[in-house]
C-alpha cells in the first residue's frame, strides 16, 4: 500500500470530525466482504468495484460527505491523498503536477464542496464512473457533458481546474 496514502488515512483518522462522519459508514458485513476481497489478487475488479460501491453508499450520507470533505481541508490530510493518487502518475508528470496543484487552490476546493453537494450532481458523477468502470466511453461523454451542460457548479469547477492546466493535461497523450 502506497505511504503516503497510508500517512493521510492515519493523519485523517486522529481528527474527530473525520471519525465522527466514518462512524456512519462502518458495516461490520462491508468491511468484512471489502477485507476478504482485499486479501486475494484482484483479476476482475472486484476490489475497484467494492470500494466504489462503499464510496458511493459513503458520499449519500451528509456526515460521510463532510468527513471526506474535510480530508481535502487539513493541509496534512490533503498533501499526503493527493501524492498517493498522483504517484500512478509517474509517466505523464504534467497531469501530475497539475492535479497538485488543483488541490492545494482553496477555489477549487471550493468548487468540489459545492458540486457534490447536489444529489442529482453526484448521481450523474457515479453513472459517470460506471460507464469508465465498463469502458462505455460514449455514456462517459454523455454524462460529462450533462454535467457540464445542467449544473452551474460544475462549470464552475470546470474552470477552476483549467487554471491549473488539469484539463489541457489530460487531453495530451500519454
Amino acid at each position: 500500500m502506497n505511504r503516503d496514502l497510508v500517512k493521510a488515512l492515519q493523519v485523517a483518522w486522529e481528527l474527530p470530525e473525520f471519525r465522527s462522519g466514518v462512524r456512519h459508514l462502518i458495516d461490520l458485513d462491508e468491511v468484512s466482504v471489502l477485507l476478504a476481497t482485499l486479501s486475494v489478487p484482484d483479476s476482475d475488479g472486484e476490489v475497484e468495484r467494492s470500494l466504489l460501491s462503499l464510496l458511493r453508499s459513503g458520499l449519500e450520507t451528509t456526515e460521510i460527505r463532510e468527513a471526506v470533505l474535510l480530508l481535502l481541508e487539513k493541509d496534512e490530510v490533503r498533501r499526503p491523498l493527493v501524492a498517493a493518487a498522483v504517484e500512478p502518475l509517474a509517466d505523464r508528470p504534467g497531469l501530475a503536477a497539475a492535479i497538485a496543484s488543483a488541490a492545494e487552490d482553496p477555489a477549487v476546493r471550493r468548487e468540489v464542496r459545492a458540486a457534490l453537494d447536489s444529489a442529482k450532481v453526484r448521481e450523474l458523477i457515479w453513472q459517470a464512473v460506471e460507464n469508465q468502470v465498463s469502458d462505455n466511453r460514449f455514456g462517459l461523454i454523455r454524462r460529462a457533458a450533462a454535467l457540464f451542460v445542467r449544473h452551474p457548479s460544475v462549470r464552475r469547477l470546470a474552470w477552476a481546474v483549467r487554471r491549473h492546466g488539469v484539463l489541457r493535461e489530460l487531453r495530451r497523450k500519454p
